[in-house]
């Protein structure tokens, strides 16, 4: 399939940026400010100080002297470039693939989505009446490439859209200008000193010497914008292959509507993954209002799966974070994670008269894990499994609830507590010799008299990972010496010492845990 870029420009972004945020009126000429080398210049004007003759480029002082009641703002690179990322996820109800190309425009991939719209003139028909609506004023081409798009976009007489046919961008690039394949202005002045005013003259030029004037970026620029050398562009979000979209003719907002969308979303993309065998871990419902503002909603689950009820009432369960504002004109539903999922094996514990099975595979225990990582968040639904560790805060990790556990053992069997702590305690200890178990010990603030006592269970630490010790500590510090104890009241405690008392050291001791 032939690629098909849509690029979009929009000359007057950051005023108009402006005029929708409130910051200036729109009834007034606007003009952004920035100072170079010391004096102020206007950066981008509105089209109503345009038609008084203002432009880009222009000394501040001669603005004011053309028209002295012009309202300026210092220009905001960084705001621009933001607000015109949000626009270009906006745009994502025409095409998955949008990109915001700074300084003022935006670059769709329509490849495949035409015919959703009655065609490219259409689309982009539609495209520039909603930009027009929300107060934007564009310019939008379609080609077969992005360097002959852009260029069209803004060689196009205004509020005209040029759809290029596949396989013509070198003759329709031929008359337009250097400046339009994107070169830095100290290459198109060079040019324009050459006597090179329009693309095709430069093209008949020789590669070679074009290459050792002027550098790589001519010659690049060209052979990207002519199809003979890919472009990539940095799309906002990766090619979604497992993703459906529905636009409705008339915005809706009930939530009785917007939960039917997504049963009709959840059937068409559950028959797809159906098809190739795979089922959903991860699904998104973003909801596209009639004003630039995009919601999304997410949920997640533990299996593989692709029914379309279910996943419809898991998302269901969060339309209230969704604001419909004045209305939703289209829904698109993506599964972010799929995984291998062979149609499922009947089980036959029991069997009728006729001899047909009635098992049928269980899943509540799955349905119930969905709903509560859902409600609650996905980090705090999980289970312990053991990891192959002898240290003993690393021989636990966290896995998802339905992942299998495995099933290595430490090799010891001594006994452990109930409760660990994540961090050991430091406690105050008094032994009758520095290497015997303690007589008693303080820990948080309370002294606790020993009462039994058994060990030393030692364990090293792994000496393959970076420990950070202290440099005034020895050695012995990364060797545990484990003791059960037991206090006068019956509570029992699992602490550990650290370190000998030898060579001017101390021996540190620590409170792991609790048994019950």
């Amino acid at each position: 399939m032939t690629q098909r870029i849509l690029s979009v420009w929009l000359p007057s972004w950051p005023t108009q940026r402006l005029h929708r945020t409130d910051a200036a009126s729109p009834d007034r000429p606007t003009a952004t400010v920035e100072a170079v080398r010391g004096q102020h210049q206007l950066k981008a004007v509105c089209p109503r100080a345009a038609m008084l003759g203002l432009r880009p480029g222009q000394a501040l002082a001669q603005a004011r002297a053309i028209y002295p009641d012009l309202t300026t703002i210092d220009a905001d690179p960084a705001t621009d470039r933001a607000a015109l990322e949000r626009l270009a996820h906006w745009c994502e109800r025409f095409s998955p693939l949008t990109a915001a190309d700074p300084p003022d425009g935006v670059w769709l991939d329509i490849t495949g989505c035409a015919h959703l719209f009655g065609g490219e003139a259409e689309l982009v028909a539609v495209l520039a009446a909603l930009l027009a609506r929300n107060g934007l004023n564009s310019r939008l081409a379609v080609a077969g490439t992005p360097g002959a798009a852009w260029a069209l976009a803004r060689a196009a007489v205004p509020e005209q859209a040029s759809v290029l046919p596949a396989g013509q961008e070198t003759a329709a690039l031929a008359t337009l200008p250097v400046a339009l394949l994107r070169l830095d202005p100290r290459s198109v002045a060079g040019l324009r000193r050459l006597g090179l005013r329009n693309i095709g003259e430069l093209a008949r030029l020789p590669r070679a010497d074009l290459f050792a004037r002027f550098g790589p970026l001519p010659v690049l620029r060209l052979d990207q914008a002519q199809g003979r050398t890919a472009e990539a562009i940095a799309w906002l979000h990766p090619p979604a292959p497992w993703a459906e979209r529905l636009a409705f003719a008339e915005p809706i907002g009930t939530p009785e509507d917007l939960a039917r969308a997504l049963v009709t979303l959840a059937r068409l993309l559950c028959a797809r993954l159906e098809a190739g065998w795979r089922g959903g871990l991860g699904f998104v419902a973003t909801f596209f209002r009639v004003d630039d503002a995009c919601s999304a909603i997410a949920i997640g689950t533990a299996l593989p799966v692709r029914d379309p009820t279910r996943i419809a009432r898991l998302l269901s369960e969060k339309l209230e974070r969704v604001d419909p504002g004045f209305g939703i004109e289209a829904v698109t539903l993506e599964a972010t994670a799929t995984a291998p999922l062979a149609p499922p094996q009947i089980a036959l514990p029991h069997t009728t008269s006729s001899g047909i099975g009635t098992g049928a595979p269980d899943t509540a225990l799955a349905d119930t894990v969905d709903e509560l990582a859902n409600r609650l968040g996905p980090t705090r639904l999980w289970r312990a499994t053991p990891q192959e560790s002898h240290v003993p805060e690393r021989s636990v990790r966290r896995v998802p609830p339905l992942v299998p556990v495995s099933s290595w053992s430490r090799g010891s069997t001594a006994e452990r507590p109930l409760r660990l702590f994540r961090r050991p305690e430091p406690i105050e200890v008094t032994a009758l010799v520095p290497d015997d178990p303690p007589l008693q010990f303080r820990w948080r603030g309370v002294l606790h008299r020993v009462r039994a006592a058994s060990g030393p269970e030692r364990i090293a630490a792994e000496w393959w990972r970076r420990h950070d010790t202290p440099p005034d500590r020895p050695e012995t510090d990364l060797v545990r010496d484990y003791y059960r104890v037991e206090d006068i009241g019956g509570s029992r405690f699992w602490m550990f010492r650290t370190g000998l008392n030898a060579n001017g050291f101390a021996a540190c001791w620590f409170l792991h845990g609790l048994f019950g």
